[in-house]
């Protein structure tokens, strides 16, 4: 072993022996490879330094000196190591009157940044600045590759690559002479380790062995650099209104921790659009900004009587923030302020083009025990339809609030939890869209503002049998404050006017018994739940009289059977006495196959029902429940080694057991082919405005018909109107260092129209995305 800080203190291990000058040579050559090879270095742009008291471990079958020609040469299976940096050669020679170190024969240099290098020789300097190489090729960590007929090192920064070539592809293993899937062959290719750039002089782009296409020069960054100045890749668009367009975004990466991204688009119909997103990154979170803007030179592209026609000069402002204030509290926003309703979705502005947008801002908070969450909301459809009303009709939430606390020690032998949910929604314009000719009201003009308070205690027993006994109780009290003009309900003649404040309890006692029955055998488990409960409580007070704005919607299914309050949301709660029943079953197999099902039924003993108390959207009507016995609701699934999944959920009318809702679905995926099956069936709803039976397939599948080949398709075809309202082709080429991926899209979901969409994506590893893309042509 050797220390450069020791002087003649020296000791080496070596099988025939060494001398201290050869060593120290060495050493310094291999401390500059170190130092050189920091430049490469991606952790924010520091340089790793060698250390100078770094010891030196050198192996070899012969060492020789030569006086004469004052040289010194290691041969035989040469390894040397020093400060994480390795050279392996047949030969390793130090001349003394050139300092220079020359390594002969399978030349292999492994360097601290996981660079390996490897040559038929090396020659150069013995501060490795300076320096020539036969036969090179250099394999980064991220398994991309360099290679030359020679290659030269200048000043310690610069390798030159001549007659070289650049590829992230690996060669066959059992064909190395088939050409690799791409690569940029050159006359010269420049890597700056100081820069970190690598230009390409007379390159040509070759896919498979074929040359497709000729560089005179271009530059991209070191492939070990994640952020650095400069353009990034193209992307192609085209559509009817904006016409054919090309985006070109420019990145600067203003310190390692903010970064500016400037594109500019010009569209062959409406002109130049600018964006500029700024996004900076803190210790505890992120923050971005964007901004984009355009003045449209056609505006009459578009249809008439849309605001995307109406609105020549458009733009936005948009911002996000993801922020930990510790390890249990989170705060950030997504907020979006535009010209118009439809200039985000129309220019399709990553991370504001939502069809419906949900401006937030909220505060979260996570506990041992304990969970909080506050959220302010604007809500804003982005359509092109000119209604000067339609922003009136989108709510505005200031705030909701979620409280929930279980209390960390047993109250009289049970768990006793609480929760708070508020909620304020304010809107111009009452929302009544028509449903098949009925008018709902789905959101009450004016402001409306609602706390629920909710306790809950329950402790189980486990009886000698097994059986399983919970005792229910439940409190709940509700302030309704609203200011609206006259609102007159769509299905009744209920109303709601002018200024009012109502209160709303429900007290609540339960039980429920649970009998799980286990059988086992020696390749499966088996598990038998009875399962039935009762709830007692009053009548549901002021259904239909106060607004339902979050328990709108409403599916009865063995997800929600068992629940004590089924209803989706706090404005509408569950009134009467109930009892449910049902039995669950789950199996284990040890080949990975794994079985549940469940069915049961509700039913309604005394009281109002409150799903035959239709409200402004007329909640749970037509849902199987709004009968004192409900419809059957069953389910089955199953699931097998994480590649075959299917479930089953059914509701049968309870009289004739014909089927009132039935969704399927159906998953397989393996190495070679993945689908999957969808059908929904609906019976007709008149309540809901639905006069017909609705139903549909969905199917989408891949099959990989080659190592790298994939073809793929889609369908939705509506069983109603035997017809195809949507079908999907795609082919797909994938490997490690390549993706090609082509789709075409026919959507019929309006009657008499097919809307057209095709995509293009092109996606070489190190060097970028090319993205293509078009609808409605």
């Amino acid at each position: 072993m050797f220390n450069r800080g020791q002087g003649q203190r020296i000791s080496y291990l070596l099988k025939r022996g060494l001398t201290a000058s050869c060593a120290i040579a060495i050493a310094s050559a291999l401390s500059a490879t170190a130092l050189s090879s920091s430049a490469y270095s991606q952790d924010l742009g520091e340089l790793v330094e060698p250390d100078p008291d770094a010891q030196l471990l050198l192996q070899a079958d012969e060492l020789i000196y030569n006086q004469d020609e004052q040289t010194i040469s290691a041969v035989g299976e040469v390894r040397i190591d020093y400060d994480g940096t390795r050279l392996v050669a047949d030969t390793v020679t130090y001349d003394e009157n050139t300092a220079r170190v020359i390594a002969v024969g399978n030349v292999e240099i492994l360097q601290p940044d996981g660079n390996r290098i490897f040559a038929d020789e090396i020659d150069v300097t013995d501060d490795f600045r300076d320096g020539f190489v036969n036969s090179l090729r250099v394999v980064t960590p991220d398994n991309t590759r360099f290679g030359a007929e020679s290659g030269e090192r200048i000043d310690g920064t610069t390798t030159v690559f001549n007659n070289g070539f650049y590829t992230a592809c690996e060669a066959c293993k059992e064909n190395p002479d088939k050409p690799v899937t791409w690569q940029v062959k050159a006359q010269k290719i420049i890597w700056n380790g100081e820069e970190k750039t690598v230009r390409f002089e007379g390159a040509r782009f070759e896919f498979l062995g074929i040359p497709i296409a000729y560089l005179p020069v271009f530059t991209t960054a070191d492939p070990t650099v994640r952020r650095k100045t400069g353009f990034l890749t193209p992307r192609f668009s085209f559509s009817d209104e904006l016409g054919a367009g090309v985006s070109i975004p420019y990145f600067i990466a203003l310190a390692p921790n903010m970064d500016l991204r400037l594109t500019g688009t010009g569209y062959s119909k409406q002109g130049f659009l600018g964006e500029a997103e700024f996004r900076h990154r803190l210790t505890n979170g992120i923050y971005t900004l964007k901004l984009a803007g355009i003045h449209q030179l056609e505006e009459e592209a578009f249809d008439p009587n849309t605001v995307d026609r109406a609105n020549i000069d458009r733009g936005m402002i948009g911002t996000t923030g993801d922020f930990e204030i510790n390890s249990r509290w989170s705060f950030g926003w997504d907020v979006l302020v535009q010209s118009d309703d439809n200039f985000a979705k129309t220019y399709e502005i990553q991370g504001f083009n939502q069809a419906t947008r949900r401006d937030h801002v909220y505060l979260t908070g996570l506990g041992e025990r304990s969970f909080f969450d506050a959220k302010i909301i604007k809500f804003d459809r982005q359509e092109d339809n000119e209604d000067q009303k339609a922003d009136e009709r989108d709510p505005t939430v200031l705030p909701t609030i979620d409280y929930n606390y279980i209390v960390d020690r047993d109250i009289l032998g049970g768990q006793f939890a609480f929760n708070v949910n508020t909620r304020s929604i304010s809107r111009e314009l009452a929302d009544t869209p028509a449903r098949r000719g009925r008018r709902s009201v789905i959101g009450v003009e004016g402001n409306s503002f609602r706390t629920a308070l909710e306790t809950e205690w329950k402790r189980d027993f486990v009886t000698t049998g097994g059986l399983v006994l919970t005792p229910m109780l439940h409190a709940q009290g509700d302030i309704f404050t609203y200011n609206s003009d006259t609102v007159t309900k769509s299905f009744t003649n209920a109303q709601l006017d002018g200024d009012d404040t109502r209160f709303r309890g429900m007290v609540s006692a339960g039980l429920e018994a649970r009998w799980p029955i286990l059988f086992s055998t020696s390749s499966a488990t088996h598990v038998l739940e009875p399962v039935g409960q009762i709830f007692v409580r009053p009548d549901e007070t002021g259904a239909g009289e106060l607004p339902n704005e979050d328990a709108q919607s409403f599916v009865f299914d063995t997800t929600n059977l068992f629940e004590r309050d089924k209803f989706s949301g706090y404005d509408r709660i569950e009134g009467g006495t109930r009892a449910n029943i049902g039995l669950r079953y789950n199996a284990d197999f040890q080949n990975g196959l794994g079985l549940y099902a469940a069915i049961g039924q509700s039913y309604h003993l005394s009281g109002d029902n409150p799903f035959a108390s239709p409200d402004f959207v007329n909640a749970g009507v037509e849902s199987g429940l709004e009968t004192d016995v409900s419809d059957v609701v069953a389910a089955v699934g199953l699931r097998y080694q994480n590649r075959l999944s299917s479930n089953v959920s059914l509701r049968f009318d309870k009289s004739d057991f014909d089927v009132q809702r039935a969704d399927v679905d159906v998953k397989y995926k393996d190495d070679i082919f993945a689908a999957k099956l969808g059908y929904t069936f609906i019976n007709e709803q008149p309540g809901y405005g639905f006069a017909v039976d609705r139903q549909e397939i969905n199917t989408s599948g891949s099959v990989r018909v080659h190592d790298h080949w994939t073809l793929s398709g889609g369908m939705i075809y509506d069983l109603e109107e035997q017809r195809i309202t949507q079908n999907t082709y795609g082919l797909m080429f994938d490997d490690e260092c390549f993706i090609f991926g082509f789709t075409y899209t026919e959507d019929r979901k309006k009657q008499d129209t097919i809307e057209r969409s095709v995509g293009f994506r092109l996606s070489l590893r190190t060097l970028g995305d090319f993205g293509v893309g078009s609808n409605e042509f």
